[in-house]
C-alpha cells in the first residue's frame, strides 16, 4: 500500500508549523520547564509545539486519531498521527543543535509517512510508503536518500545515545560487543542517529529506550531509503520499547550480538 502523497506534503506542514514555534523559542530566557514524572524535562516550547500541530490535523484531518508525547492518547486500528514536539529537550534547553520536531501518520500500528526537522542543524528528513526518502539541508537542495552499501560490522560504524542508559533497558556489554565488531562507534543521538543511516553515512543505530513518538517517522525513512528498522529482539515494531535501524546488510549480525 502506498500512501497518498497529500499526506506526506502534510507532514512536511506539521514540520513547518513546528519549526516557526521552536526556532521562535529556542534560547529564550523566558523559557518554563518542568519535569515528568519519568524526570524528563517538558518546557513550554514542546507544549506550544504539540498544541498547535494538534490544531492543524483537527482541520486537515479531523477523523484521525492523534498521538502526542505531552498531550497523551492511544495508537488504534486506521489512520493516527503521532507527535513528538522537541525529541531532544535537553539539548534544546542547553542550546545544542541536536534537537527536531518528529511526525508520522500511523495506519494500523505502521507508519506510512513521516518528517523530521532540525532546524538548527539545518535538516529536513521526510518519507513516504512507496515515495522514497528524503533530505534537504541549509543548502535548499532535496535529494533522495540511500543507506550504505557497507557488508562488514569491521568497516561499519555504529552510533547511540547515552552508554548510561544501556544497563537499565538492555544488555550493556551485548551492545559493547556491537561496537567492539564495528569499525568505528560514535554517539549522535536521539532521531540523528537512525537518520544519518537512512543518509549512509552511518550503517548503525541503537537505542536501548524508545517510545513510539521517538521513532514513528525514523522507521518510514530508514526503510524508503533501503535501510531496516526493528527492535533490539527485530521485531516490526515501533512499541518494543527500544529500535535498531541498519542498512539492511548488517541487520542479521547486529541483531545476534545484541542478543549475548
Amino acid at each position: 500500500m502506498n500512501v497518498d502523497s497529500s499526506d506526506v506534503k502534510l507532514a512536511e506542514l506539521l514540520a513547518d508549523t513546528a519549526d516557526a514555534i521552536t526556532t521562535s523559542r529556542v534560547g529564550s530566557s523566558n523559557l518554563r520547564v518542568e519535569r515528568k514524572p519519568d524526570r524528563t524535562p517538558v518546557s513550554d516550547a514542546d507544549t506550544a509545539v504539540e498544541d498547535e500541530v494538534r490544531a492543524v490535523l483537527a482541520r486537515e484531518r479531523p477523523d484521525d486519531t492523534v498521538v502526542g508525547e505531552e498531550g497523551g492518547g492511544a495508537i488504534t486500528s486506521g489512520r493516527t498521527w503521532v507527535i513528538d514536539p522537541i525529541d531532544g529537550t535537553k539539548a534544546f534547553l542547553r542550546g545544542l543543535p541536536v534537537w527536531a520536531t518528529l511526525v508520522a501518520l500511523l495506519v494500523d500500528g505502521q507508519p506510512v509517512a513521516g518528517a523530521v526537522s532540525a532546524p538548527a542543524l539545518g535538516r529536513r528528513w521526510w518519507a513516504g510508503l512507496g515515495h522514497g526518502a528524503y533530505v534537504r539541508g541549509f543548502d535548499g537542495e532535496t535529494r533522495q536518500m540511500a543507506v550504505s552499501a557497507v557488508s562488514q560490522l569491521d568497516d561499519a560504524i555504529v552510533s547511540s545515545s547515552h552508554l548510561g542508559t544501556w544497563p537499565e533497558f538492555h544488555n550493556r556489554d551485548a551492545y559493547l560487543s556491537l561496537v567492539d565488531a564495528c569499525w568505528e562507534d560514535r554517539a549522535y543521538g536521539d532521531f540523528w542517529s537512525h537518520c544519518l543511516v537512512a543518509e549512509g553515512a552511518l550503517d548503525l543505530a541503537a537505542d536501548p529506550i524508545v517510545n513510539a513518538w521517538d521513532v514513528a517517522p525514523l522507521k518510514i525513512v530508514v526503510e524508503e531509503a533501503g535501510g531496516r528498522f526493528t527492535d533490539l529482539t527485530g521485531a516490526d515494531t515501533i512499541t518494543g520499547g527500544n529500535a535498531l535501524s541498519t542498512n539492511s546488510l548488517l541487520h542479521g549480525r547486529a541483531l545476534t550480538l545484541l542478543a549475548r
